[in-house]
């Protein structure tokens, strides 16, 4: 690769992008979110006690459903998961982590769209629904 002034140039607007991200309200959100659920200890328990139920599942699992605790131990990491999952905290999270994904991939979009229409872009979900492409359909005979 050639590092001429339009490298440059382009590496000063991606720096400028990735700043005013930084600074977004959306961003903010995320991080005071995150900070949150980290210092909840009702959540930190249920996560370790996710973990460890998971271990033991995995402990099994290669053995697939001939193991005798097989179904308890996988209830017991499903119960875990969403014991986890059912926490404010911890939902709150996961929303401010998606709004902030979906401007990355607004982003992405963007970006490669400027290039070519043609471009595809994964946007790490199949519910996104902003690409001008067929949805897979053109392709169907």
């Amino acid at each position: 690769m050639i590092y001429d002034d339009h490298f440059f140039a382009i590496e000063d607007q991606i720096d400028s992008l990735v700043t005013s991200l930084v600074e977004s309200d959306v961003f903010h959100s995320y991080q005071q979110a995150k900070q949150t659920m980290y210092q909840d200890h009702e959540v930190q328990a249920s996560a370790l006690a996710f973990r460890r139920a998971k271990e033991e599942f995995e402990q099994i699992e290669r053995f697939g459903k001939f193991v005798p605790d097989y179904k308890e131990k996988q209830r017991a990491l499903r119960k875990a998961k969403r014991a986890l999952d059912v926490k404010e905290e911890v939902a709150e999270f996961r929303f401010s982590e998606n709004d902030v994904q979906g401007i990355l991939d607004e982003m992405c979009m963007t970006i490669a769209h400027q290039v070519s229409e043609e471009i595809k872009v994964d946007a790490g979900s199949p519910f996104f629904t902003t690409s001008s492409g067929c949805g897979g359909n053109c392709h169907v005979s």
